[in-house]
């Protein structure tokens, strides 16, 4: 099992920050590599822990546990970490939040905002093709893989 965040995934979460910087909009990663452990903790959250059910996933079925997700967040002036959908400290009419979503998607991120049941819009990730059932069993991205260009480039 990995221990950290695939490299590619973690130079893209980079290149994101450092993209959305320019833009006037501060992006955290709040959340990357999430042991099986961590994953069941979370899982019980809204269950049998207090809270709101954050995920339908259990240790090993997320792909935050192969190093393949993040989430993020938004920084305002304050230091304050937000998940408003809404808010925009740049100024430019639009929403902070879709403009990191669609700079994620052309870094080659998924976006949890476009599933079909339970919305995580927080949520980024980078499959390589792989399922979780593949995950479970063994298979890992191809370890050819490397950071390369950047796409996305603005």
């Amino acid at each position: 099992m990995p221990t950290d965040l695939h490299p590619v995934v973690k130079e893209r979460a980079n290149l994101l920050i450092q993209q959305a910087a320019k833009k006037g909009i501060v992006v955290v990663i709040t959340d990357g590599f999430r042991s099986a452990e961590e994953q069941d903790s979370l899982y019980e959250q809204g269950r049998t822990t207090e809270g709101a059910v954050v995920t339908h996933a259990k240790g090993g079925e997320s792909y935050h546990n192969y190093g393949l997700a993040i989430d993020f967040a938004l920084k305002t002036p304050s230091g304050d970490v937000v998940w408003d959908r809404e808010y925009d400290r740049n100024g430019n009419s639009k929403s902070d939040w879709t403009e990191v979503v669609q700079m994620a998607k052309k870094l080659g991120f998924e976006w949890g905002g476009d599933w079909a049941k339970f919305k995580d819009y927080p949520h980024l990730e980078m499959n390589f093709g792989l399922t979780i059932a593949d995950l479970q069993n063994g298979e890992r991205p191809d370890s050819s893989l490397v950071a390369g260009p950047n796409p996305g480039e603005q």
